[in-house]
């Protein structure tokens, strides 16, 4: 799940549903959160962090990360549960590689994570920007690794392709919700096309990555099936958490899924041979992303944890 679908927990608007203790988060506080703060402000970065109102915005810049958005901050798409604006996004901004490189570099990062908005009106869907980013950052900072949230770009190779070509360590793109659910939750996406991104990318060579939020009407065996489906088309690393409802104008959360039933996902997933499951309520597809890069590392710890539990 992406981060682009939180609300802080204290600021906004509450949904419909009051939320679970478990569900508390802490403002943002510290010299690391106000370090970052600085820097993006500094180099006019976005990230989706802020867009996304994403409740673990305290924790990660308080340590130093963040998950910068590229191709501005207004998306030419109209997700039912997405915080970020909708309408006409301004011309692209060629110089942004360069200055989200910069940023990373003076934030002496080990692991970055990019994301973008949906820019269905460029000729190449923002693809060379992409491209241009990541070979920027690259470049200034060797020994940074890099995960990669993209969008579909409607599925077309070409575009696809100048991901695989700049090499990120992870590609990541969302399937966001089950596939009886997609049209309603990503209006303008197609549960099959984000699958046949997956499979184009992993093909390619990519260690890929996905995301799925919960509590907006699913049943558990749709939950389970899209977890089989992702991992028939070789995705490597799940993140599974809580939807929750940015604005009244934004769908309503349905059920607020108890830490129990993630943790049982998790184990789901990992029986299915995904390599790595992340899953609570508070789980976010950036969240702790650094783990994410090492195949094997997410299924060890699993094996670990089920050795202490017996």
């Amino acid at each position: 799940m992406s981060c682009n679908n939180i609300q802080s927990t204290d600021t906004l608007v509450e949904p419909r549903q009051k939320k679970p203790d478990w569900l508390r988060v802490r403002l943002p506080v510290g010299e690391g959160y106000k370090h970052v703060r600085s820097l993006v402000d500094t180099h006019k970065l976005h990230t989706i962090c802020e867009s996304g109102n994403c409740p673990n915005m305290g924790e990660c810049w308080g340590a130093g990360t963040a998950t910068f958005m590229i191709l501005g901050n207004i998306c030419t798409r109209s997700c039912g549960f997405c915080a970020v604006a909708t309408g006409r996004p301004e011309a692209a901004d060629w110089d942004e590689p360069q200055r989200v490189a910069e940023a990373i570099h003076l934030m002496k990062v080990k692991h970055a994570v990019i994301t973008s908005v949906d820019r269905d009106e460029l000729p190449d869907g923002g693809s060379t920007i992409w491209y241009n980013t990541i070979k920027a950052v690259k470049s200034l900072n060797p020994l940074t690794t890099l995960e990669t949230l993209i969008p579909d770009f409607k599925g077309i190779e070409e575009q696809i392709q100048r991901i695989i070509d700049a090499a990120p360590e992870v590609v990541s793109h969302n399937i966001e919700t089950v596939e009886q659910l997609t049209r309603k939750v990503r209006i303008q996406a197609k549960y099959w096309r984000s699958m046949e991104v997956l499979r184009k990318l992993k093909q390619g060579g990519m260690r890929t990555k996905s995301g799925i939020m919960l509590g907006l009407g699913e049943s558990k065996e749709e939950v389970i099936q899209t977890l089989r489906d992702l991992a028939d088309n070789g995705t490597d690393v799940v993140t599974i958490g809580q939807y929750l409802q940015p604005t009244r104008k934004h769908l309503p959360v349905q059920r607020f899924v108890h830490p129990d039933e993630f943790k049982e996902y998790k184990e789901i997933g990992y029986n299915l041979g995904l390599d790595y499951v992340e899953s609570g309520p508070l789980v976010r597809s950036s969240y702790h992303s650094e783990k994410h890069v090492f195949p094997g590392y997410g299924r060890q710890q699993w094996e670990k944890e089920k050795l202490i539990q017996h």
